[in-house]
């Protein structure tokens, strides 16, 4: 057996996304398998290089975990020729700078999106890895979700006829930071530093919607910034300058209507923080993170309506749970794994920085329909 050791630049542990799913739920959990199994007795080792401005953040976690190296120049790991692979989950805002210096330094590029602060940004980076020769992917971990698998094996099996629609549910109460500590960190609330949900979420239902139904030609999006006034990490009140909610009906190639709420301005009433349901001509799904449930036609019961009297029917009870037949790995660690094979077998992969631009560019014409009350239609992207 050969093992081969891929070192991985990691900047952005010290966040709640880089440390939690990609740090320990991922590059750890293979390590803690024994490595990445590529075929033929070889297995992948990942040895995370540890960056990021703050020291003594970074050395805590190494010591928490066993890691030898941190170090808060990235510009010297960058210039290692033992490091191959490029990670970033830092802020927005300081993304697309770290992304083109690792391009320069000619590593494969993974990154959390969104990828750039606009598409023109989004675009020339795509553009930058490509002409650089480097391998390049981003994250998007939704459609690796347990739910989401199980509803794109209806949609391959042809359950749902033709899709009529898709409606989506997404988000929870994120605290003010008053009384209770916030959930996100203060950045996503300021314009400035690239915050907004639009542009955190409209990148993750452009994947979403492309892969399961096809991609999105046209949006009309609202936004809102419901809570306008909250307290950062230390203690202080601030404006937030960036929405908490957009509300957005995505036209799909195909004629399907989707319509997906996102606010982190809403108290779950849901089984799950995110909940699609699918509407088709033979049958609908609601499908969660991890539990997809089912109502074929020749189940569907005919409902009456009749607002005098109470409803005897138990609505949620006429569906049947899809079986999970197979076991289901964390979102993040399996396309972790689709991306470390992409880079030293070369397997297919496209979750690229293209795909990245893609969310981008949704999450702008968003924007835009917003700011001028209108139907947008969004182009195909080509490099």
């Amino acid at each position: 057996m050969a093992r081969r050791t891929v070192r991985i630049a990691m900047n952005g542990v010290t966040g709640r996304m880089g440390y939690r799913q990609h740090l320990v739920r991922s590059l750890l959990a293979l390590r803690e398998q024994g490595g990445l199994d590529l075929g033929g007795g070889d297995v992948l080792w990942p040895e995370p290089v540890l960056v990021g401005r703050r020291a003594g953040a970074l050395r805590e976690i190494a010591a928490r975990h066993g890691l030898a190296e941190t170090s808060t120049d990235l510009d010297a790991v960058l210039a290692d020729d033992s490091v191959e692979v490029y990670f970033d989950a830092q802020a927005t805002a300081a993304r697309p700078e770290a992304l083109k210096r690792a391009v320069a330094a000619g590593k494969h590029l993974y990154t959390e999106k969104p990828t750039a602060l606009d598409l023109a940004g989004a675009l020339d980076l795509a553009r930058l890895a490509d002409r650089a020769g480097v391998r390049h992917g981003v994250v998007q971990d939704k459609i690796f979700l347990p739910g989401l698998r199980k509803l794109k094996r209806l949609v391959d099996g042809g359950f749902f006829g033709r899709v009529l629609s898709v409606r989506g549910e997404f988000g929870y109460w994120v605290f003010e930071g008053d009384w209770q500590q916030a959930q996100r960190p203060s950045w996503n609330y300021r314009a400035g530093d690239g915050g907004g949900i639009t542009a955190d979420m409209l990148p993750h239902w452009e994947y979403v919607l492309h892969e399961l139904f096809g991609r999105v030609t046209a949006v009309t999006a609202r936004t809102a910034t419901h809570v306008p006034r909250r307290i950062d990490e230390r203690g202080r009140p601030y404006d937030a300058t960036a929405d908490d909610a957009v509300y957005g009906i995505f036209e799909l190639r195909g004629g399907a209507v989707a319509q997906i709420n996102s606010s982190w301005a809403v108290r779950v009433h849901r089984e799950e923080l995110l909940e699609l349901q699918v509407d088709g001509t033979h049958g609908s799904a609601v499908a969660g993170l991890h539990g997809c449930r089912i109502q074929h036609r020749a189940t569907t019961p005919k409902p009456v309506w009749d607002p005098d009297l109470p409803t005897g029917d138990r609505f949620r009870e006429q569906w049947q749970e899809v079986p999970d037949n197979e076991e289901f790995g964390n979102a993040f660690t399996v396309q972790w794994e689709a991306f470390l094979r992409h880079v030293v077998l070369g397997t297919p992969y496209r979750w690229d920085l293209l795909a990245g631009a893609r969310g981008v560019q949704l999450a702008e014409l968003g924007l835009l329909s917003s700011a001028e009350g209108r139907r947008v239609e969004v182009p195909e992207l080509v490099l």
